[in-house]
């Protein structure tokens, strides 16, 4: 291997057959991840840090880190949306960086890497995904230039499989959490507002279409969720409460409703008596 400031880097196999003999229903994801930096910066030569990319459909996210230099490296990439780790996480190349004070790709990331301390680089893609909706790189910031050769290398391409399989697992486990957590959200609105349409019904003796047609009505005029609406109208005393208020009442929308407003129908579907003037008479109604 290269000289380096780390006198004694580790032997990339004894570290290998720690890995192998992990219990991964004993660790979580995040923290075999995080001993797969830790394993890989110990056998890695330029003193470096180590870390693991995530990139997906939002905002890239390191999930494991060995150090403050890593971490601000990563972020700093992210922040300009392109560097050598996200390259190496879309395209599915290794990436070195010999010198960042001499390479001239990515010209507005590398002088700041330089200037962290980090004067070499490697990243080392993760095929987590293949329906490519992530994707991974296990970053090395080296603080010397010229830090890795082919044993390195090779050592690093080593230890990505391991990182592939937890982050892959990782992502999994997010996105089953994420759709779990929107589930219950999507049956907890659809609950408050079907029990919001029972109060609308009984009180108004509204049809379950009028009565959705009268919170949608509420939620425009209000400049309010749907559901805030209807949680607000579930809540014990709280329609008797809005008819003393007519800026908010759900009485007026009710009333649209009946006469068709809601749909720019031209008369009214409960037989209202009509004005002189041909308008909808809404005092037999008394809905506010």
């Amino acid at each position: 291997m290269a000289d380096s400031q780390n006198p004694q880097p580790a032997d990339p196999a004894e570290a290998l057959e720690r890995l192998g003999r992990l219990s991964l229903r004993e660790l979580s994801m995040e923290d075999l991840l995080q001993i797969v930096a830790d394993l890989t910066k110990t056998v890695m030569p330029g003193s470096p840090e180590a870390s693991v990319t995530l990139v997906g459909k939002e905002r890239p996210t390191t999930v494991a880190s060995t150090g403050q230099l890593a971490t601000d490296l990563d972020e700093s990439q992210y922040d300009r949306g392109h560097g050598p780790c996200l390259h190496a996480a879309r395209s599915g190349e290794l990436i070195e960086i010999g010198d960042t004070r001499t390479d001239s790709r990515w010209p507005d990331y590398l002088p700041r890497a330089a200037e962290h301390g980090a004067l070499g680089s490697l990243s080392v893609p993760l095929a987590i995904d293949d329906d490519e909706q992530v994707a991974g790189a296990l970053n090395i910031y080296a603080r010397e230039p010229h830090a890795f050769d082919g044993d390195s290398r090779s050592a690093a391409t080593r230890f990505a499989p391991y990182a592939a399989v937890a982050a892959g697992n990782l992502h999994a486990y997010q996105s089953a959490r994420d759709m779990a957590d929107n589930l219950r959200i999507a049956l907890e609105t659809r609950g408050v507002i079907d029990q919001a349409k029972g109060i609308l019904m009984a009180r108004h003796r509204l049809t379950a279409d009028q009565a959705f047609q009268v919170l949608a009505r509420m939620s425009m005029k209000t400049n309010r969720k749907l559901r805030a609406v209807a949680e607000e109208l579930t809540h014990p005393g709280t329609l008797d409460r809005l008819t003393s208020r007519r800026s908010r009442s759900p009485g007026h929308a009710v009333a649209d409703v009946r006469c068709g407003r809601a749909s720019n129908a031209m008369a009214c579907s409960v037989r209202p008596r009509l004005s002189a003037a041909g308008r909808c008479h809404r005092t037999a109604l008394r809905l506010s």
